[in-house]
């Protein structure tokens, strides 16, 4: 039985001849075998991880890329509660002055809720007592009926100065000059406009206001409006003269209620500023059933005594 086979070389140096057993040949087919699967499962191997890698690589990227975009939208997010919270300080702020104008609002009402009255509330009630002050001073005389440059006469007993004798002065004369613009200062119905013959006051006008009160306008030079006549508080109605029981250029103004006089120089200064002032001073007035009697009426345009500077203005207009 042949068991050998022989492997002849051949190069330079001639012919060589090594003669093998046949177990070496299966021994090297296996290894040769044996080589090439190794080599294809590496082959294999190298090309699957290569494979993976490049996934794991594309993956890394969509995690990176998303991992930026968080980042980006994590920035403006910052960005955005950053400014929230400069807008929520300045609301604050902006709430803190609220409170703190709605108190000083309330002190001059004369309100005075609990602290922990929710501004929403507090707004609610001021509104309500803003409407109150707003129908009387309206409906009631208030504030100056001309540019006010002072008081030269008060309301009570003085020596008169033409008749030089101790009288009871019913008003109040106003320092003006001569064709000084006077107006209505409450809503009311002219009853008298015109010269009143053998009175004192010259020309004179009276207006009917609500709820009693009256005021009377004295020594006029010029007046504008007739009797019967409807007027709104702020409507021009005279200009200041000296006619009448006069000695010289003034106004001579009257409030009256239910037929008793009543001193102006409280009512020429009332306004929303003094509000709760006059309920004290003026106690003629029953105050509490005159404000019940008019807490259900709403204003919705209400007008004043007009300012000194639109006063001089509208004077050198005419």
């Amino acid at each position: 039985m042949n068991d050998h086979f022989t492997i002849t070389i051949h190069d330079d140096n001639g012919v060589k001849q090594f003669n093998l057993h046949q177990f070496v040949k299966t021994v090297i087919i296996y290894v040769v075998v044996f080589l090439a699967f190794v080599g294809l499962s590496a082959g294999a191997t190298i090309y699957y991880l290569n494979y993976e890698l490049g996934n794991i690589e594309k993956k890394r990227v969509k995690v990176q890329t998303a991992y930026d975009e968080i980042e980006k939208k994590n920035k403006i997010l910052d960005l955005n509660m950053k400014e929230t919270e400069k807008i929520l300080q300045v609301k604050k702020e902006e709430l803190d002055d609220l409170s703190t104008s709605l108190s000083e609002i309330e002190s001059m009402i004369g309100l005075n809720p609990p602290e922990d009255t929710p501004i929403k509330e507090r707004i609610n009630l001021t509104k309500v007592n803003s409407q109150e002050m707003v129908v009387l001073l309206q409906f009631v005389p208030s504030g100056s009926p001309i540019e006010f440059k002072g008081i030269t006469s008060k309301f009570g007993y003085r020596m008169h100065p033409i008749l030089k004798r101790r009288e009871f002065h019913y008003g109040i004369d106003m320092r003006a000059k001569m064709r000084t613009p006077v107006y209505a200062t409450a809503d009311g119905i002219i009853e008298w406009a015109g010269l009143k013959k053998k009175s004192g006051y010259g020309r004179l006008i009276v207006i009917q206001h609500n709820y009693g009160f009256k005021t009377y306008f004295g020594h006029l030079n010029k007046v504008v409006v007739k009797s019967g006549q409807f007027i709104k508080k702020g409507d021009l109605i005279a200009y200041t003269g000296n006619s009448g029981r006069s000695n010289g250029p003034h106004l001579h103004y009257e409030i009256r209620f239910n037929k008793r006089v009543i001193d102006p120089s409280l009512f020429i200064k009332w306004n929303l500023n003094n509000y709760q002032d006059i309920f004290k001073k003026e106690k003629k007035i029953p105050w509490q059933s005159l404000i019940a009697m008019t807490k259900n009426i709403r204003i919705v345009i209400p007008t004043q005594v007009q300012q000194s500077s639109q006063l001089v203005q509208q004077s050198k207009v005419k």
